[in-house]
């Protein structure tokens, strides 16, 4: 076990609202810090205003940029770029590929070359695709729903490629449902930030579905946890860790939730499930990173939802403006 201190670490994707918490974490470790981010679904003031953090607003498909980036020595590289998520893959399969598949192995490769110590991808629940049931780390076959699926999925072969042929350690970890502040609504967003806007305007919630379909919702902070154990414990050479709660929560439970948190008297209403999404229950088991990682949460669903809140009305006026702009 190699404990992140003072190391010099990447964070691709760093500007997004996982990618910051962790830069936020790793300057509580005293680490410099490169991040780099396109800016497509990220953003610039997510990222720290601290000496010890630099910003190269690129492209990872970019060779001649991201050569540039690995001019200095990483210890550690976490890689959390991604063309997000499941519905834009849908609309924009290419631009997909072009992020998830090509740009992740142009990070690895250079991981190898430029002699990186270790390298942590992350990855999604999306590649458990339309399985229902229990879904654990030994599981094999995969009835895949869309092409992020596909290409986060991809992404983890192109790793574990990497650490069989070419001696790369790394280590993998499969998000379920992270949210917390940072995170912005919009047509390609997560449920509970969508439902705070909604709530927050004064709307009825829409719920896919009957209501009763269950997810694992994660606050930031517990993933970000477990990402920095992952990368910390190099003894676990290309394995794969599940970062859940291991607690369900219907989504008709979430809308209700959201709308006695904010006050809001519209209700909520039922619609017709996505035509992406046939997973009825989300079931990660977290047993590996259990015992492996030490890996434990720390912030209840309530307690989450409330910081997220917080931060979304102290927010209020920017994610207002922005919306009227999308729209």
């Amino acid at each position: 076990m190699t404990k992140i201190q003072a190391q010099n670490i990447l964070v691709t994707g760093g500007a997004g609202a996982i990618g910051s918490h962790l830069v936020e974490a790793l300057i509580e470790r005293n680490c410099q810090i490169t991040v780099v981010d396109n800016l497509s679904s990220g953003y610039r003031d997510n990222i720290p205003e601290d000496s010890s953090v630099r910003f190269y607003p690129l492209d990872i498909s970019r060779d001649d940029q991201l050569d540039d980036v690995f001019q200095d020595t990483f210890d550690v590289v976490f890689h959390l770029a991604a063309n997000f998520a499941n519905k834009s893959s849908v609309d924009h399969p290419e631009r997909d590929l072009q992020t998830n598949g090509l740009g992740t192995l142009k990070i690895l490769d250079r991981c190898r070359r430029f002699n990186v110590r270790r390298f942590v991808y992350a990855s999604s629940s999306c590649v458990y695709g339309n399985y229902n049931g229990p879904m654990d780390e030994g599981i094999t076959s995969f009835d895949l729903g869309t092409p992020y699926a596909i290409t986060k999925l991809l992404g983890e072969q192109y790793t574990q490629f990497y650490t069989s042929y070419h001696n790369l350690s790394t280590a993998i970890v499969r998000y379920f449902n992270c949210y917390g502040p940072g995170e912005r609504p919009g047509e390609y967003r997560n449920v509970i930030p969508n439902f705070f806007y909604t709530a927050l305007c004064g709307r009825p919630l829409q719920v896919t579905g009957n209501g009763d379909e269950t997810r694992d919702f994660c606050y930031v902070s517990d993933i970000i946890k477990g990402t920095i154990l992952a990368a910390e414990h190099d003894e676990y050479c290309g394995e794969i860790f599940n970062l859940a709660t291991g607690q369900p929560t219907s989504i008709l439970e979430l809308a209700e939730r959201v709308n006695t948190l904010t006050k809001n008297t519209s209700g909520l209403s039922l619609v017709g499930r996505r035509d992406w999404d046939s997973v009825v229950h989300r079931q990660p088991s977290i047993h590996k990173a259990l015992t492996q990682l030490n890996y434990k949460t720390g912030t209840s669903l309530d307690q989450g939802l409330e910081h997220t809140l917080n931060w979304m009305q102290a927010h209020w006026a920017a994610i207002e403006a922005e919306q009227k702009n999308l729209s």
